[in-house]
């Protein structure tokens, strides 16, 4: 997966946007002004930094070499997924669905209500 396909699928997820908002090297995808996903371009190979539910998230590191605590995160709730070639592309897409779930579901209800344009 390189950054064009990563970067074109974090963004067809509903009321995402991208930015940098830290530096020129790290791309964030955020839902409602909140982080789902941080990329750090300069990094080879390519990887991003994912939200998940802690006991996944400890799962997923026992099981796949790619798939680390998060850099520069809290460890507890994020992965660093590294798109080195080795994980299977349903998985890093299922991990990107996950955590835009895990964000856009910890929205309070007004803030939803208002992207939903309820």
């Amino acid at each position: 997966m390189d950054i064009d396909d990563l970067r074109g699928y974090c963004l067809s997820k509903p009321y995402t946007s991208e930015g940098f908002p830290f530096d020129n090297d790290t791309l964030v995808f955020k839902v409602a002004e909140k982080i789902f996903g941080l990329v750090g371009l300069d990094n080879t190979p390519l990887s991003i930094n994912l939200k998940c539910d802690p006991e996944r998230a400890v799962e997923l590191r026992e099981q796949h070499e790619a798939i680390i605590p998060g850099y520069h995160m809290n460890k507890q709730h994020w992965n660093t997924v590294v798109l080195d070639g080795s994980l299977p592309r349903p998985l890093v897409l299922e991990l990107i669905d996950q955590s835009y779930s895990l964000v856009y579901c910890s929205l309070p209800q007004k803030t939803r209500s208002m992207l939903e344009g309820w």
